[in-house]
């Protein structure tokens, strides 16, 4: 078998840089996916009772990039979904981020915008260096509230308390002196209206992609001629583990169909301190299903299992540079994505790769 590409991964970046590559240049590809669909972690479905489910937990689309907002929207409409996280910290349920709703519910209070921002110059402690991720969130709004929402949820969710993680994982704090409850504040967002699943189909619909499901791609690269390779995978495994694995956190996803039209208050309601879960999704807010039942899905972090998220930490940044100089010595293969790039990129960031790719 001859073909112009090998695109290993269907997922948001394997997708992009097929359907380009395929429609923009006339060439063939041959798209290698080890799951038995396309569409990565956004995969979504209908379940058993009819339900539209996301398999690998919520995924809400959202950017500031026109250019990535066209694009993807030459295979899908949008639905116009808005998201909003509700945390159940003290037993009240308080939206994230911070703003000026979620303090006054919490602290059962009004406050005008210059008094929350005197409350949190108060609170927040001046540090010289900011070092590491409980110091991103203390220098903003102090102990106190780093314990009722950053602490333990981190700790769930990567093993680890902040003050072992790099700033990155809580760089993007956002604190609000409104009552803006949007999670995102993109000016693009919304989810796929008929499901992130029908958008990729639709990317994939050309006779120049050969997709090939439930294949590793090293059980082909020998049988199959080909000019470029485009690898989505993690890096360490295309390089057979030469410099050491590199660490993902993974999740366990428990579903449960209900008996009743509504579980919760948000799609995704977050559980810091209590409960071995982070985080309960509901499907049917995404979208705006009508059915007699709802489904609800359980998150819980592990340390092993499908790679999500790569580690924050300095001695895995020091493994990757060594994988990364091996990818520079290569030509003609190219290397993109949160696994092949081991760093934790948003959906649009990596749609954006992808086409700068092309």
């Amino acid at each position: 078998m001859k073909v112009d590409f090998i695109v290993v991964g269907a997922g948001l970046a394997g997708c992009t840089v097929s359907e380009r590559i395929a429609t923009q240049l006339n060439k063939r590809v041959l798209l290698v996916e080890q799951r038995n669909h396309i569409g990565g972690n956004t995969y979504d479905h209908y379940n058993d009772a009819g339900i539209l489910v996301q398999k690998y937990g919520p995924h809400i689309f959202h950017t500031n990039s026109k250019e990535v907002w066209e694009y993807l929207s030459l295979f899908t409409e949008w639905n116009g979904y808005i998201h909003r996280v509700i945390a159940n910290v003290n037993g009240k349920e308080v939206y994230l981020p911070i703003s000026m709703d979620t303090m006054e519910r919490l602290y059962e209070r009004e406050f005008t915008a210059e008094e929350l921002k005197r409350f949190f110059e108060k609170w927040k402690i001046k540090l010289d260096k900011i070092t590491n991720a409980k110091d991103i969130v203390i220098s903003q709004v102090g102990e106190e509230l780093y314990e009722l929402f950053f602490k333990n949820y981190t700790k769930k969710q990567w093993g680890v308390y902040p003050d072992e993680l790099d700033p990155q994982v809580t760089n993007r704090l956002s604190v609000r002196l409104n009552r803006d409850t949007r999670y995102f504040t993109d000016k693009y967002q919304g989810i796929p209206i008929h499901g992130y699943t029908k958008m990729f189909e639709k990317m994939l619909d050309n006779r120049n992609i050969h997709i090939l499901l439930n294949t590793d791609y090293k059980e082909i690269r020998d049988y199959v001629k080909f000019d470029r390779l485009i690898f989505t995978g993690p890096i360490d495994y295309f390089f057979d583990y030469v410099h050491g694995k590199l660490p993902y956190r993974s999740l366990d996803f428990r579903f449960e169909t209900l008996d009743i039209e509504k579980f919760q208050n948000a799609a995704v309601v977050n559980y810091p301190n209590n409960h071995d879960y982070t985080r309960i999704t509901e499907f049917k807010h995404f979208y705006f299903q009508k059915h007699v039942k709802t489904t609800i899905c359980y998150e819980y972090p592990k340390a092993e299992g499908d790679p999500y998220y790569p580690i924050p930490k300095p001695e895995f940044q020091e493994i990757y540079q060594k994988y990364k100089i091996e990818a520079e010595k290569l030509k003609n293969v190219y290397f993109i994505g949160r696994l092949a790039e081991y760093s934790y990129l948003n959906m649009d960031q990596v749609v954006l790769k992808a086409l700068d790719l092309f």
